[in-house]
């Protein structure tokens, strides 16, 4: 296809699974189902934490975590206990287990006590062009408390040659803002600034169409994916991972 058709048509899938009916079978579902702004937040990342494996499954123990929560997550980062916090020992999603669980519990209470909250941290750091700068020094912010070198592989690091997917798909909840789907809580990051949440999906489907050419789904195939759906939209670029997505898993393309 040439380029204004691969514009057309990942125009036409991009609305076409950007709509409510999304939210239904996919992780953005549990930040759904909160009003409160930080509750959102941290209601997003922890989800978009565990997000890999099967969706089912993610569904199912992301909504285990905010019932460990007290169905209040701000609050609970805020204001836990330590035999509260002792209850998230039981908590397994994969590799991810209660000592990461209990930790990601303590990072983000120093975060939001310490650092302004989520939106602070990735806004400050924040770079005209992208946001991969950001996610590595939320990383470094994230684990300057005593941890356990294992929980560490659960943050990605763009500047370790990761696609560091889970964060920039939780970026994209938090930034982009169409009325349906994302939240557009983070008024001070434009959707300009976002990457693409590179998968296996995504990744298949871009290079079908020539968008993508690099085999691995790393940090470099990030910038390449990252420049072409800019060139297809500059504003706002990641409304394509509907697409790309879309068409991977719902419609094997």
């Amino acid at each position: 296809m040439k380029k204004s058709e691969v514009k057309s048509f990942l125009d036409f899938k991009a609305a076409q699974y950007n709509s409510p009916q999304f939210i239904e079978t996919d992780p953005v579902m549990i930040p759904h189902q909160f009003s409160k702004k930080e509750d959102i937040e941290i209601a997003g990342f922890l989800t978009a934490t565990i997000a890999w494996g099967n969706r089912k499954s993610i569904l199912n123990n992301a909504d285990k975590l905010m019932e460990l929560l007290d169905r209040n997550p701000h609050e609970f980062i805020l204001n836990h206990s330590r035999e509260e916090l002792e209850k998230l020992s039981t908590f397994v999603h994969r590799t991810f287990n209660g000592h990461d669980a209990r930790y990601f519990i303590k990072a983000l209470q120093n975060i939001y006590l310490n650092h302004g909250g989520l939106e602070a941290v990735f806004t400050r750091y924040a770079e005209k062009e992208s946001l991969q700068p950001a996610i590595h020094q939320f990383k470094k912010i994230f684990f300057e408390l005593p941890h356990l070198s294992r929980t560490e592989k659960h943050v990605s690091d763009p500047f370790k040659n990761s696609a560091a997917k889970r964060i920039n798909m939780f970026l994209r909840w938090m930034v982009r803002d169409n009325g349906s789907v994302d939240f557009g809580l983070w008024k001070d990051i434009a959707p300009a600034q976002l990457s693409c949440p590179l998968d296996i999906h995504s990744g298949k489907v871009a290079r079908k169409l020539k968008l993508l050419k690099r085999k691995a789904n790393d940090a470099r195939a990030l910038q390449e994916l990252d420049a072409a759906l800019r060139s297809l939209d500059p504003v706002d670029p990641v409304k394509y991972d509907f697409a790309l997505f879309g068409l991977g898993v719902f419609e094997n393309y």
